[in-house]
């Protein structure tokens, strides 16, 4: 199942390197194109780490302003929501495949995971001090022995901003 999983995921990768491509690069300044052949600067100087997620046809209309991360496997296996809040990842890209013969994605998300674990923080901190969270998630089952939790992106605050880009 996994293999067959990736191989359709895989089949993006071309996309997603053009559609995220572009914020992780932005123009050199006049002086480092005179003086040290540069066009091009990449807007970190670490490795930028990217969790992609497609989501096959068919859940963008039923489910337009939520985003899915696998929160929970029957085996115990450690899952993606546990890896990011554990601080790995910097962003995350999120989007629906428009059909399933098509390589086209639309809408989609580039998430700071920065900013998700520091909301999903301060959400967790508010609830425990008897005040109202603000975000509206919740997990559900696959029914293949998988689980995962759907976040709403419009309950997110506005800062720490939780998007890069989107579509």
């Amino acid at each position: 199942m996994y293999a067959r999983d990736r191989e359709w995921a895989d089949r993006f990768l071309p996309t997603l390197r053009q559609l995220i491509g572009r914020h992780l690069l932005e123009p050199s300044s006049l002086e480092q194109d005179r003086q040290e052949v540069c066009d091009l600067v990449v807007l970190r100087a670490r490795d930028v780490t990217i969790g992609c997620r497609v989501r096959r046809m068919g859940y963008r209309d039923r489910y337009p302003n939520q985003f899915t991360i696998r929160s929970r496997r029957d085996t115990g296996a450690v899952t993606e929501l546990r890896k990011i809040v554990d601080g790995w990842g910097d962003w995350l890209f999120y989007g629906h495949a428009l059909d399933d013969a098509e390589i086209a994605i639309d809408p989609w998300w580039l998430i700071d995971l920065s900013a998700f674990r520091a909301q999903l923080t301060r959400h967790h901190y508010e609830l425990a001090h008897r005040r109202p969270g603000f975000l509206r998630f919740a997990q559900q089952s696959n029914g293949d022995g998988t689980h995962f939790h759907w976040f709403d992106i419009a309950s997110f605050k506005a800062e720490p901003k939780l998007l890069i880009a989107a579509s």
